[in-house]
């Protein structure tokens, strides 16, 4: 299993940013994937899951109506759609996929939200 995030950056504070994860060795389309991202001295937190088939999703309270997760299932990749980003949206955001009982990781995205 192989996951590679792209499309983090600085951005200020409003602005957009939309990160891209790409996924392989395992059959994507059968799998939900999930967000996360993880600030300085804080605990890693869910942000956004995605169904399998992609028709349904869930956000944390702190990015509802703001962020948006979508995949294609051709493509096997996954996207995270940022909006009206804050500064507290300043994280190393990982994409996630429960496989087989474990847990796989990308190498995570830098996302800095700063003017």
């Amino acid at each position: 299993v192989q996951l590679v995030e792209s499309g983090g950056g600085l951005v200020q504070p409003g602005g957009s940013l939309r990160l891209s994860c790409a996924a392989s060795g395992f059959t994507f389309s059968s799998y939900a994937m999930n967000w996360y991202r993880q600030a300085p001295g804080k605990e890693r937190e869910l942000v956004a899951t995605v169904t399998s088939a992609g028709g349904s999703t869930n956000y944390a309270d702190s990015v509802k109506g703001r962020f948006t997760i979508s995949r294609d299932n051709t493509k096997k990749t996954v996207l995270l759609q940022m909006n009206s980003l804050k500064p507290e949206d300043t994280a190393v955001y990982y994409c996630n996929v429960r496989y087989r009982w474990r847990d796989y990781w990308g190498q995570g995205t830098q996302v800095t939200v700063s003017s």
